[in-house]
This record gives C-alpha cells, structure tokens and sequence, in this order.
C-alpha cells in the first residue's frame, strides 16, 4: 500500500469533481469546486473519517469492496478505477464482459434522475442505487457472496419476497431463473454463473423445478411492478430498462403515473431520499 500515493489521488480525484458532477446541490458559502471530505465519504457509503484518514496517509489498508465504492463515488474511469486498486495494494479486478465497475457515463444518467433508479448486473447484483432506490428498496449493494445477487435472494430468504405484492411471486421466480438461465447461455463457462447456480440448486428446491423447464427469458418490462413499502404500503410502478453494451449492466428506473396515488407515494419516497420514512437505514 502506496500510502502517500494513494493520500495523493484520492483528494486530486476529489477536488476535481463539481458537485453539479454528483447531482449534488453547489451551496453559496462553497468556495472551491471540487467535492469535501464529507460528501465522497457518503457517496461511498462510509464515515467521513475513515475517509479523511486515507486521505491524510493514516487509514488502515482498505478492503477491495471499500475501493470499488470510493471508485464508484469519485466516478472514476476503468483505468483510474484499476490504479487505485494498485496504490492500495490490490490486484485489479479482471476486465471481463461482467464488472462491478459502472462508467461514469451511466453514473451520471443515474445521478440526474428524480425518481428511484438503479444499476443491477445481469446476475442481479445491484451495483449502484441513487437515494429514491434506496428508500424504495433498502441498501442493497451492501451484501457479500451469493447474497449479492437478488436471484439467490429471492429463493433463498423469505424477507426479500416481503417487498413484492403476493401475485407477483410466481412471474418474479420465472423471471429470474429465466434471466439467469439467459447470461449462463452467454457463456456456459462462467465461473460466477455456475457459482449461483450451484448455489440455488443446492438449497431451493423451486429454483431446481424452475431451471430444469429451460426458460430462457427475461420479465417484460411494460408489465407494472407492485411493491409492498414498509410504511406505505403497495405501490404500482413501471420499470424501464436501460441495458448497456456489453449486456451485463442495466440502468432500472422506477415511475409512476401522474396523478395517481402510486404517483404521490413515490413523490414522497423521493423527497425523503435514504430516510426511509423515520426508519434507520439498512
């Protein structure tokens, strides 16, 4: 670990972002350009002294899941994402067709919207949320192994099915496995595909019944979505999808029409942003 280095790009990285960058309000006492401590520190999701210590050459060795949100927050490119690994004495991930990694040109689409979205790996790993997401569906790029993935979720905890009104249960499973079956087709030796599959096929016997009817197919996206908000209760949204080049990325933006109730709940949910309505953040 490169300290003096690693102290070196993170505060020139940090100072070269406009909060305009970040979808981040320019207030009038701000009196240089480039982002604070503070405000990198809860993009990335972590305190602002563990930051600050990093960025003063007295941090501990950062995780490599702490370098791919503080990569995420200052919006670094694939290559500039790859040398912070190195200053922190990390081997870079490899450049696969699938990464944790989203460009800063979907960040930026994703930082302009007013209403939740999120950006979900074709394993349904979500990689990044924006504060409407989070207060419509809970932190979920905190998680680690197979839980990564909303897929294994789905089938293997009770708590996530929660957020789904009971009707949608049977077409979300389908459509999962259906999804999943479709990136295994990709390429059959995906180590990370056969991982998850392995995985479900070991502890869910509806996932087994699922996979072995060969659907090869993903949800229609005109089809409404009806969640269940722990404090508002249902709400029917449409999700558009915004997949990327390579297909292992897609942008998913919930709304609403307007006028309508489900409208007004998700107004709320988006003035709130990761207030979730009193409740402590996950």
């Amino acid at each position: 670990m490169d300290r003096d280095q690693l102290a070196d790009f993170l505060r020139r990285r940090r100072e070269a972002l406009r909060p305009e960058d970040v979808a981040l309000a320019r207030g009038p006492r701000r009196r240089t350009n480039g982002l604070r401590r503070e405000e990198v520190a809860g993009l990335a999701h972590m305190s602002t002294d563990y930051y600050t210590r990093l960025e003063q050459r007295r941090g501990p060795n950062p995780s490599e899941q702490m370098l791919v949100a503080i990569a995420r927050a200052l919006r670094l490119s694939r290559d500039e994402r790859d040398h912070l690994f190195r200053l922190a004495g990390h081997k870079p991930p490899p450049r696969s067709h699938r990464t944790d990694h989203v460009s800063p040109a979907l960040m930026r689409v994703l930082d302009r919207l007013d209403t939740p979205a999120q950006v979900v790996s074709d394993l349904g790993e979500t990689l990044a949320q924006n504060p409407g997401a989070f207060a419509l569906l809970g932190d979920q790029t905190s998680y680690t192994g197979l839980e990564r993935s909303l897929i294994y979720r789905w089938f293997t905890s009770s708590r996530e099915r929660q957020a789904y009104a009971p009707e949608e249960h049977e077409e979300l499973g389908r459509a999962y496995t259906g999804g999943l079956r479709l990136a295994h087709s990709r390429n059959p030796e995906d180590e990370q595909v056969l991982a998850l599959v392995n995985g479900l096929r070991a502890e869910s016997a509806e996932f087994v019944a699922l996979w072995d009817q060969h659907e090869v197919r993903l949800r229609n996206p005109e089809e409404p979505k009806r969640l269940v908000h722990p404090e508002l209760g249902r709400i029917e949204l449409n999700c558009q999808v915004l997949v990327a080049e390579n297909d292992a990325q897609a942008l998913l933006v919930y709304t609403a029409t307007p006028g309508t109730e489900d409208y007004e709940k998700l107004q709320l949910l988006t003035v709130i942003g990761d207030q979730r309505l009193g409740a402590e953040p996950s």
